[in-house]
């Protein structure tokens, strides 16, 4: 990261506005918006014929209702992360024109993720933290070039609003009942109840055939066999 100098703004020096809207990244990607994120496209080709090679670019998150009472801060360090709940605004993002290079090549990765760090969330150290958004916004951002005095000499106009996606609250999530599981359930008693029909008849059926066959007379014409005749031979 690239720190600025410490030098306040001038009196009544105004920086020149860069015709450019900060916007969301073009590309189709999973997570372009998250519960604490979200993904810019680098602006490539905005700075580049604007600024010298040691002025620093930064970014600015602001929450989008407090745009109209941004000031150029005196230094970076006057608006860190760490006090964004206050301030409504913060500094992130530092770097030189040179990591925005333009053209912009087919393979280069274009893409800044607002709220990636969390490792420096209450380090004080590392006010250009770029920490995760605590809620859904919307919130509004503007790029800063700043030399290396420390004074803000072009900016970008503020990108439109954006929303990051709001988890559920669980008081308020209402449960239905499950009318697919009813009629499962109703569909599993009916057959059930078929089963344990068909189940009857079949035994039904085994007793009465079986029984009719115990219950027969025998035939009178029925001659119990003899048993067979043993004959011993005596050899002498």
């Amino acid at each position: 990261m690239v720190t600025a100098g410490c030098t306040s703004q001038p009196p009544n020096f105004s920086p020149k506005l860069v015709n450019y809207v900060p916007h969301l990244t073009s590309e189709e990607m999973e997570g372009k918006i998250t519960t604490s994120t979200f993904a810019l496209q680098q602006p490539r080709c905005v700075f580049n014929k604007l600024v010298n090679a040691t002025d620093v670019i930064w970014l600015v998150v602001a929450l989008s209702d407090a745009i109209k009472s941004f000031k150029a801060p005196k230094t970076p360090e006057a608006l860190p992360y760490q006090s964004f709940r206050k301030n409504y605004f913060y500094m992130t993002l530092n770097t030189t024109v040179s990591n925005y290079p333009c053209p912009e090549k087919s393979n280069d990765i274009t893409i800044l993720r607002v709220g990636s760090e969390t490792e420096c969330v209450v380090d004080p150290s590392r006010p250009d933290c770029n920490g995760p958004l605590a809620g859904p916004g919307p919130y509004r951002v503007r790029f800063l070039a700043m030399n290396s005095t420390g004074v803000i000499i072009k900016e970008s106009k503020w990108s439109d609003p954006i929303r990051l996606i709001q988890g559920r609250n669980p008081d308020r999530i209402v449960v239905k009942p499950r009318r697919r599981r009813t009629e499962t359930n109703v569909i599993i008693s009916i057959l059930s109840i078929l089963s344990a029909i068909l189940l009857a008849a079949l035994i039904a059926a085994f007793i009465y055939k079986y029984s009719s066959i115990c219950d027969k007379p025998m035939s009178a014409d029925f001659v119990p066999r003899e048993d067979p005749t043993v004959v011993r031979y005596i050899v002498h």
